[in-house]
């Protein structure tokens, strides 16, 4: 189970798969297996608390349902991660799939999903992503889903149809959309959140989980602890800072000693 102690920061790392069947140019299952699997390896060897899975190879991304086989290969990869790491599990099916996420949460018992847009519209470069909060959520309690779902505010490689304060937009997703967590990212993979909403979103809720989830270094750790409650990270865990890499585990020890004020 994802839990989140206050004063503690979980560090998430992301297991960003290759191509997968369905892609403009897919890898052969043997590779797309096998580097995931190594690169869950290589969290848990570092320290991380929980390992986040997704389709980050199948670009250019559908903005909303993805085809069956990208379920289904999802699936056998998720499985296959299961199988060389006990640490929690989640998933995050590019680009806005979140009814996908959550039946592939509960039919191999993960522990979280992320939704990129899980209210509201966003403006993507796969066009409008639209927010569906209301089957999210229904269909998580029909199938009697145990996941938590973590939310992005403002997602990067996007901005929000409308401009709206951000506290408000945070606040709904936590008490209308019934979020469990709340992701703040920077404007494109890899690239640092501003920092300068935090004390009002920690204000405005400060039970909510908040975790940094873009451009996550440990400097910016140490920077934030007190503010947040976890991270999810990518880019900065691979070999050379490099996302298409392979995952460092000297790296992620660096990032694990962060998360506990080391």
């Amino acid at each position: 189970m994802l839990d989140f102690v206050r004063g503690r920061s979980l560090l998430i790392g992301m297991v960003h798969l290759h191509p997968l069947p369905g892609s403009p140019a897919p890898m052969p299952w043997q590779k797309i297996i096998e580097r995931a699997c190594r690169d869950a390896e290589a969290w848990a060897r570092g320290g991380a608390d929980a390992v986040l899975v997704e389709n980050f190879g199948d670009r250019p991304f559908h903005p909303d349902t993805v085809p069956a086989v990208t379920v289904a290969a999802l699936a056998r990869a998720l499985c296959a991660v299961r199988d060389v790491v006990r640490l929690p599990l989640g998933v995050n099916v590019l680009r806005n799939d979140a009814l996908s996420a959550v039946a592939l949460a509960a039919a191999c018992d993960l522990d979280f999903v992320r939704v990129n847009v899980h209210a509201g519209v966003a403006v993507a470069d796969q066009g409008l992503l639209v927010g569906r909060a209301d089957a999210t959520i229904r269909r998580r309690a029909e199938l009697g889903c145990r996941a938590k779902l973590l939310a992005d505010l403002r997602v990067k490689h996007a901005r929000p149809l409308v401009e709206r304060p951000l506290v408000d937009e945070a606040l709904e997703l936590v008490e209308r959309a019934c979020a469990d967590a709340l992701l703040l990212t920077g404007p494109a993979t890899g690239r640092a959140p501003d920092l300068a909403p935090l004390r009002a979103l920690r204000a405005a809720l400060p039970r909510t989980p908040l975790l940094l989830a873009s451009g996550v270094t440990p400097a910016l750790i140490h920077q934030t602890r007190s503010q947040i409650d976890g991270v999810i990270v990518g880019t900065a865990a691979k070999r050379g800072g490099r996302v298409e890499a392979p995952v460092d585990p000297a790296r992620v020890r660096g990032l694990a000693r962060a998360c506990r004020g080391q």
